[in-house]
């Protein structure tokens, strides 16, 4: 297993830490969807930059992507780091150097993060060199890896980092095993987003603005965070399935509630949908709708008269 070391911005780092939010954007100003450093589930530590250079904190890696600025704002807003849209723009012009309002811009998400206070922040990697401009991975197995690692679980647990160096107590916390990352609600978006390859499941629409990741059991009726609870859709659509006008049935077509008609008088574009098979799905089986949401959506949703 890996663990990887990033550079991290301290403004951004002290504005998550004063919030405890629970879920970060950790956003790089230049578009790249190849962050391929450690797999989902893997810890992503928080560096300090020189001269402190440090480790302040760490949260668990979901998925790396990349968005235009705007929407990497409304999908994760002060889990970018920063207190609103203007701000979060002027701090990438700033790297940037440009005017380009939009950019496409890179986003690692992260959850369950801890973080540190200035009294506990742990020694850097003593191999790190200064030629680093971005991060470093780490195996967890042996050398600076596993000392990185024992110091960061001790961290986690919460205990005193001052009494006993880490280092003097090998696997304390047990061999390093992948962990099943627990989703907020961005990170919800951009593994749905992505599991549906950016494209609406009804009609295969692609223009990012106008698709959304929606709940099949709604999250405030004990729908968890999971790409199996998720469709990707159209934001008119998004509306009708939330409100029970549309709904998906167990063999993934689409199911129209002739309410549309009766309440509206109109509707003949979304009765054009009625048994439609999802065009698109995710490649894994386990990533697919669940029949047991689907079927909770169908009885407790659909508007069937």
């Amino acid at each position: 297993m890996k663990l990887y070391v990033g550079i991290t911005d301290g403004d951004w780092f002290r504005f998550l830490r004063a919030r405890n939010a629970d879920e970060m954007n950790f956003w790089r100003p230049h578009g790249g969807n190849n962050f391929g450093a450690i797999n989902p589930g893997e810890l992503f530590l928080f560096k300090s930059r020189y001269p402190e250079n440090r480790i302040v904190g760490g949260a668990y890696f979901v998925r790396h992507t990349t968005l235009p600025l705007d929407l990497a704002w409304e999908v994760f807003r002060e889990a970018n780091g920063v207190e609103s849209l203007d701000a979060f723009r002027r701090k990438i012009s700033s790297i940037r150097c440009d005017d380009e309002r939009n950019p496409t811009i890179g986003c690692t998400v992260l959850t369950q993060p801890f973080y540190l206070r200035n009294e506990e922040f742990l020694p850097a990697p003593t191999d790190w060199g200064r030629s680093i401009v971005t991060g470093k991975s780490y195996d967890t197995s042996f050398g600076e890896g596993a000392k990185l690692w024992e110091n960061a679980r001790f961290a986690m647990a919460g205990e005193s980092l001052r009494d006993q160096p880490m280092s003097e107590q090998p696997n304390r916390y047990g061999n390093p095993q992948l962990f099943a990352p627990r989703l907020g609600q961005g990170g919800f978006r951009v593994v749905v987003m992505e599991g549906y390859q950016r494209r609406c499941a009804v009609t295969g629409e692609k223009t990012l603005p106008v698709l959304e990741a929606a709940h099949i059991r709604p999250y405030a009726d004990d729908g968890p965070h999971s790409i199996s609870n998720g469709i990707f859709l159209r934001s008119d659509l998004h509306t009708l399935f939330d409100r029970g006008y549309i709904t998906i049935t167990n063999d993934l077509h689409v199911a129209v509630s002739r309410r549309i008609r009766d309440e509206f008088s109109n509707g003949r574009e979304y009765y054009a949908l009625e048994g439609k098979a999802l065009q698109v799905t995710p490649q894994s089986a386990a990533d697919r709708p669940s029949k047991e949401f689907l079927e909770w959506h169908q009885t407790n949703c659909f508007r069937l008269q």
